[in-house]
């Protein structure tokens, strides 16, 4: 169903049945509400409401064992910690809306865990802040093993137990086994890829040169059309964060590495505009604009002043930024 609302054609696809007019901002921009679909802001109000029954009707739609972008939403909301585990138990006969509810538990805990810790730097992050840090981290793990267990084809509590792991500070070894255990769910999965991008940079632990290693590996192995680009455009945003050189991007062999990852992925004919594509298109607009590539106003073109927040937070002032790119391609 999702394939055939978001499927690419040779001309713009149009707008689906569930679109959600745009909300105008400055610079000719605007922010991704609820991945544009008027089904997924019902499931955002809802949980905002703390109303359980009006999220498990509004869940009817997706799946989210494998929808990680639907997922994302629930993880964003605040408050929703203060109800979820009310909801655990009070479904804790039925062994899907149990794990289903454990899922949004351990999500929601990992991005509130985040939250506490912020984004500074290690030795900016206060005593109490890794004591919150770690105390949330601990549920969230406890809640995303357990609707592992309750449902093991599910691939999102791996995504996100690779969050908290790396939170944690977990041995490689239990990192890896998580990954491994998420791709053998899914062996494509863009999302499980990207976590390890993150899990491989140097301010992690990584070693220079590793997660792109990894990127290149895993797209090679994926069918043209597949959004696992992503992983290569995520790599080099990753390098240029790492790096002190704010033109560290823009060489030549790197410019033509990501064009050709982005007519392969994302703007090649058989690329499938599922529920969020935005979001892959935001990635590479980043990248490539980095780099100083023309195939950046291939990208702006399609997105017509869509921003999502990923990965444009690691930019001071995100929708500045993202116009001025978009304005020099």
């Amino acid at each position: 169903m999702l394939g055939k609302l978001f499927g690419r054609s040779a001309e713009r696809p149009a707008a689906h049945t569930h679109a959600l007019p745009p909300r105008k901002q400055k610079h000719g921009t605007y922010a991704l509400r609820a991945l544009g679909d008027a089904r997924v802001l019902a499931l955002v109000e809802a949980a905002d409401a703390g109303d359980w029954a009006a999220v498990k009707a509004a869940l009817a739609p997706f799946d989210l064992g494998r929808e990680q972008a639907v997922l994302g939403q629930l993880t964003d909301v605040d408050g929703v910690e203060e109800w979820i585990v009310r909801a655990v138990e009070e479904d804790k006969d039925d062994e899907e809306l149990r794990a289903t509810a454990l899922l949004i538990s351990g999500a929601r805990h990992v991005a509130w865990g985040w939250e506490a810790r912020t984004s500074a730097r290690a030795v900016d992050v206060g005593r109490e802040q890794w004591q919150i840090f770690y105390e949330r981290l601990r549920i969230a793990e406890e809640h995303l093993l357990e609707a592992a267990e309750l449902r093991p084809g599910w691939v999102t509590p791996w995504r996100h137990l690779l969050t908290s792991g790396r939170g944690m500070s977990a041995d490689d070894s239990v990192q890896e086994a998580r990954l491994s255990a998420g791709l053998r769910r899914d062996p494509l999965n863009l999302d499980l890829h990207l976590e390890w991008v993150s899990h491989l940079q140097p301010r992690w632990g990584g070693e220079p040169g590793q997660a792109l290693e990894f990127a290149q590996k895993a797209f090679a192995a994926a069918p043209d059309g597949h959004r696992l680009g992503c992983v290569i455009a995520m790599a080099r945003i990753e390098e240029w964060v790492e790096s002190d050189d704010r033109e560290c991007l823009q060489q030549p062999r790197i410019r033509a590495e990501l064009r050709e990852a982005a007519e392969r992925s994302i703007l090649h004919h058989a690329y499938e505009r599922r529920l969020g594509w935005q979001g892959d298109y935001n990635i590479f607009a980043m990248a490539l604009s980095l780099a100083g590539s023309s195939t950046a106003s291939n990208v702006f073109r399609e997105l017509e002043g869509v921003i999502t927040q990923w990965p444009w937070t690691f930019m001071s002032d995100p929708e500045k930024a993202y116009a001025r790119f978009r304005k020099a391609f």
